[in-house]
């Protein structure tokens, strides 16, 4: 299981970002932004399992990223990938934190997000 302070800190080490939490009403919502920009490469939220489509009602942690139109199908068929929750389905994908293993499985899709998003 990967935990968002696994992402925070490889973000702030490779990227020297800071999550921002841009919502009171969702205080738990950290948005990943470019610094120059201000543009979005990443978003992590709590949501309940079934706003994705899982059997659940448990609160799991999400990883929004931007993904090349391409890829979409395929990163899909992953067993944690999902259409993204409250974003661009055709650009976004959602990556359950909580069922995927290590950060090395998702790094490259983070880093892909940072650079579509540049």
């Amino acid at each position: 299981m990967i935990s968002r302070d696994d992402i925070f800190k490889y973000i702030q080490n490779k990227y020297k970002v800071e999550p921002d939490y841009p919502w009171v009403k969702y205080a738990n919502f950290a948005a990943l932004r470019h610094k120059d920009s201000g543009k979005w490469f990443g978003l992590i939220m709590d949501i309940t399992g079934d706003k994705l489509g899982i059997k659940s009602n448990k609160k799991i942690n999400v990883l929004n990223v931007k993904v090349r139109k391409e890829m979409i199908g395929s990163l899909r068929e992953l067993e944690n990938v999902y259409p993204a929750y409250h974003m661009d389905k055709n650009n976004w994908v959602s990556i359950v934190l909580d069922y995927t293993e290590t950060l090395d499985d998702i790094k490259s899709l983070i880093e892909e997000s940072y650079e579509l998003t540049s």
